[in-house]
């Protein structure tokens, strides 16, 4: 019998409800439905690019063959070998920064001041406008204009035409749909995205004096609970939303209209987090797969946009990973490690992170028959092998499989299976003897360095009594 393993939940309130579980796993749904319908492969490992030393980056960027960042008060550029060039000096050496372009200039904000790098003349300068906002906090651009938003206020302000050196006192509006601050702006789709404490409302461009204007009936009413968690995805945002209730969740964004991505489980662990204004989030693509990442209260959680499944990442075996900021660079992806200084390729044909073990596991669905007793004489993971060590060099990569009979609350001993050095493609993956039980509950670990791919699982099976 195929036993259901890809259920999509994730547990948080009671093993009784669901106990499933994914760590550095997403799924894939096959569309020419073949041996499945889903499959179950290893998340993207990180491969060294270049280090900046203990502490780590504060922000990243790309432009053109460069890949940018901000590390303590210095601004680099990095070329495709890793080489780095320092551009100019920042007031600051901690706290996150925002970094936006406008074809020449890249605009830097460090909550103190306002930096610009000029691409074509390389020269880097702090402004001094005599209208530069204090406290700038985020900045993007639209229209040829850089909008930056400010601490502990609704305005937002915007810089001369094509020239973030100049700013004028007189050139802000204010979010207007309601009298919260500015958390974010955010440029998509040709409209301005503000997102306040409690509401979001859209701006579009006008031929009028002041460049955006409100667009009418726009406006939705959850604000941004993490300045940081905002990115593009997809089409649209997704971000960490706080509603008027005051719970925060996962939405996602196009347009004017927004869908929560998190089921009750994952917002019940949410809001339990402490500190949640304090969560980042960055997003890629892969394989056609859009993944949101969202760092919040010491965990990495991931959401897959085409299975719809929520995963945890983790990395060295602590709660989180550790890729913090990230960006696009010559169509790879870049990550910067939370902890020091390291910028890594997020590469999916690399399986560790920057040397250390990525463990792979995937808790399935509760299995049972009307609360029937049952024997298990043979459970049988069906995944790829072969793609392990070479011949001869060394133990073979292993499986562990793990059981619960008593709806997942404990688990037996680790039980571990060969899963087949490179070449041994018809090594079968099977535990025999499993006992009985009304309820059961499988845990699959896999920790060695390898391609992971599994496709679903068989049970031989029999009403006990």
């Amino acid at each position: 019998m195929r036993v259901p393993l890809f259920g999509l939940g994730n547990f948080a309130k009671s093993h009784n409800v669901t106990s499933q579980y994914r760590l550095n796993i997403y799924y894939e749904p096959i569309a020419q439905e073949d041996k499945t319908k889903m499959a179950a492969y290893g998340t993207a490992g990180l491969r060294l690019f270049v280090s900046f030393g203990e502490t780590p980056c504060r922000g990243a960027y790309e432009k053109g063959d460069f890949s940018y960042y901000v590390h303590r008060n210095t601004f680099y550029k990095v070329d495709n070998s890793g080489v780095k060039t320092s551009l100019g000096s920042l007031d600051t050496s901690t706290g996150r920064v925002s970094i936006s372009d406008n074809g020449v200039q890249i605009a830097i904000v460090d909550g103190v001041s306002i930096y610009i790098y000029n691409t074509n003349t390389l020269a880097f300068t702090k402004v001094v406008s005599a209208g530069a906002p204090a406290t700038p906090r985020t900045i993007t651009f639209l229209a040829g204009f850089f909008i930056v938003t400010i601490d502990n206020s609704g305005r937002f302000y915007i810089s001369a035409i094509y020239d973030g050196l100049t700013w004028s006192s007189l050139d802000f509006a204010n979010a207007e749909s309601n009298p919260d601050n500015l958390i974010n702006a955010t440029a998509i789709n040709g409209q301005l995205v503000l997102s306040g404490l409690k509401t979001t409302e859209f701006l579009g461009v006008s031929g009028a004096t002041f460049p955006f204007s409100n667009i009418a009936g726009s406006a939705i009413e959850y604000g941004l609970a993490s300045r940081f968690s905002i990115v593009k995805f997809d089409a649209g945002l997704m971000f960490l939303a706080r509603g008027r209730g005051g719970e925060v969740s996962v939405r996602y964004m196009q347009g004017y209209q927004t869908v929560e991505v998190s089921n009750p489980e994952i917002v019940n662990r949410f809001n339990a987090f402490s500190n949640i204004e304090a969560a980042t989030a960055y997003s890629y693509t892969q394989d056609g797969h859009a993944m949101y990442v969202l760092n919040i209260g010491g965990e990495t959680w991931m959401y897959d946009g085409l299975s719809t499944a929520w995963t945890q990442l983790q990395s060295n075996n602590n709660t989180r990973h550790i890729a913090e900021c990230q960006t696009s660079y010559l169509n790879d992806t870049i990550v910067t490690d939370y902890a020091n200084g390291n910028v890594y390729f997020l590469d999916k044909n690399y399986y560790t992170d920057n040397g250390a073990p990525i463990a792979r596991e995937i808790v399935g669905r509760h299995i049972l028959d009307s609360q029937n007793r049952l024997f298990i004489n043979e459970f049988q993971l069906d995944m790829e092998t072969g793609t392990g060590i070479m011949l001869g060099q060394g133990n073979d990569p292993q499986a562990m499989l793990q059981i619960s009979k008593d709806n997942g609350h404990t688990y037996s001993n680790e039980r571990w299976k060969p899963i087949g050095k490179i070449g041994e493609f018809l090594t079968r993956v099977i535990w025999r003897q499993l006992g009985f039980g009304r309820d059961f509950v499988f845990k699959i670990r896999i920790t060695d360095p390898i391609k992971v791919v599994i496709t679903g699982a068989y049970l031989d099976m029999k009403k006990g009594n």
